[in-house]
């Protein structure tokens, strides 16, 4: 995949961050309306048939007998497993250690590239995507009240650790699929195990079609699914894989201050602690060590 330009890289990276933070509120605001477990297969299965929808003039691109297995592996660790062990394990733990949990996904992402990807590795990094994990943690402080579940932390882990080798196989299998594609199906297969799955536990009558909720569900679908998952893997597919991870952990910081500016939640020590060393996670993890800026002069020399 060819490298984006620095310019397109930031406006991916904004719109990713933003659309991705204030998925959040939104979504707990739309389970005021649905059953869990519907509204993910639900916001998957629209998201998915738009972009297959879109993906229909490129279907000789497809090649589906010989790359199936590509779409069935990515849609079981980045969708199935990722959104279905998520919106169970929502309700084992309060949302703030919860997701600190799951954004331990940039860590094992960062430590991935390195022993599977070949990426560079040294100590600034890892120190960064540390600090990056801890930041999220003091954002999040604020929801560790609460009973804390067993069952609910390896859930969450769980969530973390799909998402982060879904992350790592896509971008491995770069080239071998066509990126819309890949992104497209794996959407909808999830969609369908996810909606067949809260058809089976859930039911439909649970779920109030009020305009708020409709207009919440299509924005979703349509910019945190279709548009959001497209950008992260045009992004892990043109860049360092460990590098884009470092920016999701901005992602936790949009949704808080989301909730401060509209829930009426407050603005806390913890999290400007937070904000401090996300930002210095972000700023070490895209730093290079001399060393390694003149072994990259020397080999374009």
């Amino acid at each position: 995949m060819p490298q984006l330009s620095r310019t397109r890289a930031a406006v991916y990276l904004a719109f990713l961050v933003i659309i991705w933070g204030i998925n959040w509120p939104l979504s707990k605001y739309a389970l005021l309306y649905t059953p869990p477990l519907l509204f993910a297969g639900v916001r998957t299965l629209i998201g998915g048939v738009i972009l297959v929808l879109v993906c229909l003039p490129r279907y000789k691109l497809l090649r589906l007998k010989q790359t199936w297995h590509i779409y069935l592996i990515s849609s079981v660790l980045n969708i199935i497993l990722y959104y279905g062990l998520q919106t169970v394990g929502l309700n084992y733990l309060p949302a703030g250690l919860f997701s600190a949990l799951v954004f331990f996904q940039p860590v094992l992402l960062g430590l991935g590239s390195w022993l599977w990807l070949g990426e560079s590795m040294f100590g600034m990094k890892m120190l960064g995507l540390v600090l990056g994990f801890l930041g999220v943690a003091a954002i999040s402080s604020g929801g560790f009240t609460g009973p804390i579940s067993t069952v609910g932390i390896w859930l969450a882990i769980g969530s973390a650790v799909s998402w982060a080798l879904g992350t790592l196989y896509m971008k491995k299998t770069t080239g071998q699929v066509d990126a819309i594609w890949v992104v497209a199906l794996q959407i909808l297969i999830g969609g369908l195990v996810l909606t067949g799955a809260g058809s089976a536990f859930e039911s439909w009558s649970d779920i109030h079609w009020s305009l708020p909720f409709v207009v919440c569900l299509l924005f979703i679908s349509i910019f945190v699914i279709a548009l959001g998952w497209l950008v992260f893997f045009k992004l892990v597919g043109s860049g360092e894989a460990s590098k884009v991870g470092s920016f999701t952990f901005l992602i936790p910081l949009i949704s808080i201050s989301c909730s401060v500016l509209f829930l009426g939640e407050k603005i806390t020590l913890t999290l400007v602690a937070g904000l401090i060393l996300i930002l210095l996670s972000i700023v070490l993890v895209n730093s290079k060590p001399k060393a390694l800026r003149s072994k990259k002069k020397l080999h374009t020399a």
